[in-house]
């Protein structure tokens, strides 16, 4: 199987091609703005796209799905949450459906929490393209998740991604690749989650709201992710850069 990815220089957001190799049939996965190198690299290996696969709705994934479509004759693939969203989804698809490509399977893995239409990709039981769930060493924001963002977002990685194995390689939305195992044993969040590291108990305001700081730490391009609990209870993943520490 061949994976290439493109990033964008500014808002590190992926776009990837999946093919079976060389001459074989292929997908690509979201759209980013700068596919060019991908594009030249499915005319000279010869791949036949077959669909072009969204993760979810934000903007930075999401820039010309149609026009990549368009170019190849293919449908845009995803949730009727995003469809809904305002995204041109020509074939809407549901948790544990399968795209095929050739002699790819590629299913859909629902994994609300980011947001609440995000799919997964998962190919051949070998890799998973995460979208804004799971990165390497973080993990995504709830603030656009909805009321239940942080428990579904807790739920998704926890009890869908890591049910994964772990030898599975990971493609996350932003940034470089990992796998499960890598994320289980050593992702400072999930460390967490699994009861092996303690909560943090610092005061902290989220843009002038009361709140304590479980856990501060690292985000995908460099800055910082923060776990916050307020005083009725609610939790939250948010950017470092909202966080005021005395």
């Amino acid at each position: 199987m061949l994976i290439e990815r493109a990033m964008h220089p500014t808002w590190t957001a992926n776009a990837y091609v999946v093919a079976e190799g060389n001459g074989g049939h292929g997908v690509l996965i979201d759209s980013n703005g700068v596919e060019a190198q991908l594009l030249a690299h499915i005319e000279a290996l010869g791949i036949t796209i077959t669909h072009v696969l969204v993760t979810h709705q934000h903007a930075d994934h999401v820039v010309d799905p149609a026009g990549l479509a368009k170019r190849y004759g293919v449908p845009v693939v995803g949730s009727a949450l995003t469809k809904e969203a305002g995204v041109p989804i020509d074939e809407t698809i549901g948790d544990g459906d399968v795209v095929r490509s050739g002699e790819l399977e590629i299913q859909a893995i629902a994994i609300p929490g980011h947001c609440p239409d995000q799919l997964a990709w998962f190919v051949n039981g070998t890799d998973c393209f995460t979208a804004d769930c799971l990165f390497k060493g973080t993990v995504g924001g709830t603030m656009g998740g909805g009321p239940t963002g942080y428990a579904d977002q807790v739920d998704s990685i926890m009890h869908t991604l890591m049910n994964l194995p772990h030898e599975t390689h990971i493609h996350p939305g932003h940034t470089a690749p990992s796998t499960i195992g890598f994320e289980w044993e050593r992702n400072p969040f999930i460390r967490i989650w699994r009861a092996l590291d303690p909560e943090g108990t610092e005061q902290c305001r989220v843009r002038g709201e009361e709140a304590t700081l479980i856990f501060f730490g690292p985000d995908y391009d460099g800055t910082h992710k923060a776990w916050v609990r307020y005083p009725d209870g609610r939790d939250a993943i948010v950017g470092g850069s909202q966080i005021e520490r005395d």
